[in-house]
């Protein structure tokens, strides 16, 4: 195996008490601390600790399953800011959907999260997935999957436009001549498109990493697409080293027709890691989580997500035969519904394996064993050009990611693919990624 030259990058992916679905149930989780946030600030300190590139928080727009299931979730942008106060370096990575919110918030939430941070932020955009969102947001129904895209590519190059309508150096603060800015350099960009519109100029400078990193998750072509073309983070779920090859080659390859130079993004699967000193005992923690999951909690799970009634099917038996393709019927999270069946498929799991199997990590690659195992795993990923880095998704929390910061860190730091202090302060530097000149409206003018 060939040594790439560069080193991995490292996401604290935390998701309420853990990635495993049952997480909350575990003795070790601090499950009462879900919706507080000291819990956050501690996991922020120990992912900084162990030099992670950023922590990213997911949202959801809705509760469901309150009874089963971790529900609710604080505003990630809210806890981000609170949490840049506890911390110097670590990036922060707060979603937020493109498809219920207007552009100019948004913007304006992020470059007060990157001024307060001193250039830490970075937004991980969504289009949201499920009807029960858009009732939420006193819509009848979930916008199409592919007039999800086209708005937020809209929705994206507005709120670029509006972190533009400061220059750099707009501010002037002559207290002698009572110049605070320069009228010059603050510019309103007058944009009236198909979905959105403003005036600007924005009411928060040009935020210090000029954008805010921008992160795109999705694996659909349409998500691929959007990637290529706005995206510097991709954030993908991938279960075989061929098919993350694949994704890897197929995103630069459109990179390439976008312009785009391959050092512009990066790309960073999603894995949940068990580790333990020993292969038995990390076995042994994998069984203690899998036994949370009912079997009557893995076939809803399965039949929900993929939108099939399977009622009247054997749990221990295969996904039927006769399974219409409910990936492209799915207005959701078209990849993932796919990547599910294909995993059933190809692994012969019952229906009761692939619910357990999804609610042990939503479809993100599991591993199971000793720090230096999971080295291997993560080196041969990153040598093969299936990834530039990954997103850790520790499934039960606080102690999964101390598990990874205390045993794993330590050996990717060995073997020189991990960074032993931070050599930046930004979340750009971090990343090896430019921080983006003005567009002055380019974008937008030419819509």
């Amino acid at each position: 195996m060939v040594k790439r030259n560069g080193q991995l990058r490292l996401g604290a992916f935390i998701y309420y008490s853990g990635h495993h679905s049952a997480s909350w149930r575990h003795p070790e989780a601090r499950s009462s601390e879900i919706f507080s946030v000291d819990l956050y600030k501690d996991l922020a300190q120990t992912a900084e600790r162990g030099k992670f590139d950023m922590m990213f928080l997911a949202d959801l727009l809705y509760a469901i399953n309150v009874e089963k299931a971790a529900s609710g979730m604080l505003d990630p942008v809210t806890l981000l800011s609170a949490i840049s106060t506890s911390t110097t370096k670590l990036g922060l990575t707060a979603t937020v959907s493109t498809t219920y919110n207007q552009p100019y918030n948004v913007a304006r939430r992020y470059a007060t999260l990157d001024h307060i941070s001193k250039g830490r932020a970075a937004w991980n955009i969504v289009t949201s997935q499920l009807d029960m969102e858009a009732h939420n947001y006193g819509k009848e129904k979930h916008p199409e999957h592919a007039l999800r895209y086209e708005m937020a590519e809209e929705f994206v190059d507005l709120v670029t436009a509006l972190w533009d309508s400061w220059d750099d150096d707009a501010i002037a603060l002559d207290k002698e001549n009572g110049i605070f800015a320069h009228a010059q350099k603050v510019k309103e960009i007058n944009y009236q498109g198909r979905w959105y519109s403003s005036k600007g100029p924005l009411n928060v400078p040009r935020p210090p990493q000029g954008y805010p990193v921008l992160v795109v998750a999705g694996s659909s072509e349409a998500g691929k697409e959007f990637a290529a073309k706005t995206g510097e983070v991709v954030f993908t779920a991938q279960q075989s080293l061929e098919a993350a090859k694949q994704f890897y080659r197929s995103i630069h390859e459109k990179l390439a027709a976008h312009g785009r130079h391959e050092n512009s993004i990066k790309i960073m699967p999603g894995i949940s890691p068990i580790v333990a000193l020993t292969e038995e005992e990390a076995w042994a923690k994998h069984e203690s989580l899998q036994k949370l999951i009912t079997v009557e909690d893995a076939v809803t799970a399965v039949a929900g997500f993929i939108g099939f009634d399977l009622s009247s099917y054997d749990p221990h038996g295969p996904l039927p035969e006769n399974l219409p393709d409910v990936a492209a019927a799915s207005n959701g999270m078209k990849s993932r519904v796919q990547l599910f069946i294909d995993t059933a498929r190809a692994g012969n799991l019952s229906i009761v394996e692939l619910g357990r199997k999804m609610l042990g990590a939503r479809g993100h690659l599991q591993f199971v064993g000793t720090p230096e195992q999971l080295a291997d795993l993560l080196e041969l990923w990153f040598n093969e050009y299936a990834c530039d880095g990954f997103n850790i998704m520790p499934p039960v929390l606080p102690v999964g990611l101390d598990d990874f910061v205390n045993l794993v860190i330590p050996v990717l730091q060995q073997r020189g693919l991990f960074r032993k202090e931070y050599e930046g302060n930004t979340l750009r530097e971090h990343l090896g990624l430019e921080r983006p000149s003005y567009h002055h409206f380019k974008k937008l003018q030419s819509i």
